[in-house]
């Protein structure tokens, strides 16, 4: 498998996270996400999997495509996915360079652990909403 031959697929996933309309599908969340994940979030927290799940419906206000999009294949089951997220939260953009490792599983590829580092960019609220 090659990187440009699974690029397409990881984007399609990674930006599934940030789609209202999947990311709050329980049942596609639990089927995206591995038991043991895990998620250090912009804001220092650490998340497991129940707390993603229990997350209640909100708007997202992300810019998509997700710039500075990346994948590295570390073996031919786990790869690495890079890009920089810039959410609008009351008017201020939110930005961070974001790392997520999946791994394939006999029912498709699993997300198993995802990091947030934030970082100032010069991404305004208008930019990033359109």
């Amino acid at each position: 498998m090659s990187v440009d031959t699974c690029a397409a697929s990881f984007q399609l996933l990674e930006e599934s996270l940030w789609r209202e309309e999947t990311r709050f599908d329980r049942p596609y969340m639990e089927q995206v996400m591995a038991d043991d994940f895990v998620e250090y979030g912009r804001s220092g927290q650490i998340y497991d999997r129940s707390s993603v799940l229990a997350v209640s419906c909100s708007p997202i206000e992300v810019v998509m495509p997700l710039p500075d999009f990346r994948v590295r294949l570390l073996s031919d089951h786990v790869a690495q996915v890079t890009y920089d997220s810039h959410v609008v939260a009351d008017g201020v953009v939110l930005s961070a360079h974001r790392s997520s490792i999946w791994s394939l599983e006999p029912d498709g590829w699993k997300l198993r652990f995802h990091q947030a580092t934030p970082y100032v960019s010069a991404v305004s609220a208008t930019d990033a909403t359109g």
